[in-house]
C-alpha cells in the first residue's frame, strides 16, 4: 500500500513547521487515473463531498422533478446558516407541509458571524434548520414523500438511504464496504479515492441530454455552479474557489480532510484527502490541484493563506509542497 505523501506545508520564518500528507486522484470521462498522489486505492468517507451523490435519488425518482435551481444547490450544501440559507430551506419544508421539527439533522448555531450575533441579541432559538446540511436533509424527506416511506429517512434500511447506496455504487463502480454515520445523522457510504474521483468526472461528463442519471447529474451541478453561496457561504472556500474560477467548476468539500471537483469544460473529476483530516490543509491542496489544471489563477488567495496571531500580525502561512501547483520540468 502507498503511504499519503506531503502535500500541504506550514512555514513559521523561515521554518517548514508542520507537513500535512494526503492522497489524490485526478480522473478522466473514461475513468482512468489521469495523475495521482499517494494511494488511490484507499478506502475513506468521503462525508459532506458525496452530497451530490446523495442528491441523485432527489431528481432520479422524480421527487424533485418542480425544485427550483437553488433547492438543488442546498440539497447538495454544506451551508453557513446565513439567512437566506435557513428562509429557503424553511419555506422548502412548508412546500412539503411540514416544519423544522420534521429533519433529523441536529441544531446547529449559525456560520455567519453577524447573524449569530443578531441571534444572540434577540434570544432567537437555533433550530434544526441552521445545520450544514438541512438543504440535503430536506432533499430525503421529498423522496421519502415521494415514495410514501417513512420519515425516518436516516435509517441505513430506509428506502432513501437504500437508494443513495445503490448510485453511490453505481457512479463510483465499486461496492461500497461500508457506512459510518456522518455528523447530521445520514448514513456516510466509503468508498476508495479513485472510486470518489470517478464519480466526479462522470459528473463532469454528463451532458443533460442523455439518460435519467445523465441528466440528474448535469442538473446538480449546473445549480451548484449557479449558486456558490447556496453550496457553502460567504468567505467560505467553496465558493470562493467557484466564483474565481477561470472556468465553470463545481467543488465540495467534507469533514476530516476530504475535497472533490468537477471540471465539466474538461470532463475531469479530482479527489482529495488530508491523512490527518485537516481542512485548512485540504482547502489549499485543492486551490493546488485546480491551478495546476489551469482551472483558477496561480495568484488565487487560497494558494497561500496567512496564519496570524492574536494582534493580527501574518506569523506563517500554510501552502503546496513543491509541484504540487506545477509539475516538474524535464
Amino acid at each position: 500500500m502507498t503511504r499519503p505523501v506531503p502535500m500541504i506545508e506550514v512555514l513559521r520564518g523561515n521554518f517548514v513547521e508542520s507537513r500535512h500528507e494526503g492522497h489524490a486522484a485526478i480522473t478522466g470521462a473514461d475513468g482512468g487515473i489521469v495523475e495521482a498522489w499517494g494511494d488511490p486505492a484507499t478506502v475513506i468517507l468521503p462525508r459532506s463531498s458525496a452530497k451530490m451523490l446523495q442528491a441523485l435519488p432527489l431528481l432520479e425518482s422524480g421527487a424533485g422533478a418542480c425544485l427550483s435551481t437553488e433547492q438543488l444547490a442546498l440539497a447538495c450544501a454544506s451551508h453557513s446558516g446565513e439567512r437566506r440559507h435557513v428562509s429557503l430551506v424553511g419555506q422548502w419544508l412548508k412546500d412539503l407541509g411540514l416544519d423544522d421539527g420534521a429533519l433529523l439533522c441536529g441544531p446547529q448555531p449559525s456560520r455567519d458571524r453577524e447573524h449569530c450575533l443578531w441571534m444572540d441579541r434577540v434570544g432567537k432559538e437555533v433550530t434544526r434548520a441552521y445545520n450544514n446540511c438541512s438543504g440535503k436533509h430536506a432533499g430525503f424527506i421529498t423522496v421519502a414523500r415521494h415514495l410514501e416511506a417513512g420519515l425516518d429517512y436516516v435509517d441505513p434500511h430506509h428506502p432513501v438511504q437504500r437508494a443513495v447506496r445503490q448510485a453511490i455504487e453505481e457512479i463510483c463502480d465499486e461496492d461500497s464496504p461500508g457506512f459510518g454515520i456522518d455528523g447530521c445523522s445520514a448514513p456516510n457510504f466509503a468508498v476508495s479515492l479513485a472510486g470518489l474521483a470517478r464519480a466526479m468526472a462522470r459528473f463532469a461528463s454528463a451532458g443533460g441530454s442523455g439518460g435519467l442519471r445523465d441528466v440528474a447529474m448535469s442538473k446538480l451541478v449546473a445549480a451548484m455552479i449557479a449558486h456558490p453561496d447556496l453550496v457553502s457561504g460567504q468567505g467560505r472556500a467553496c465558493a470562493a474557489l467557484m466564483e474565481l474560477a477561470t472556468e465553470p467548476l463545481a467543488v465540495k468539500t467534507g469533514a476530516e480532510g476530504v475535497y472533490v471537483a468537477i471540471l465539466p469544460e474538461r470532463k475531469l473529476g479530482i479527489a482529495l484527502k488530508i491523512a490527518d483530516g485537516a481542512t485548512r490543509a485540504s482547502e489549499v491542496a485543492m486551490a493546488a490541484l485546480l491551478a495546476r489544471l489551469g482551472a483558477i489563477n496561480e495568484n488565487h488567495p487560497l494558494l497561500s493563506r496567512d496564519i496570524r496571531n492574536w494582534d493580527g500580525l501574518a506569523t506563517g502561512v500554510v501552502r503546496p509542497v513543491a509541484d504540487l501547483v506545477s509539475p516538474p520540468r524535464g
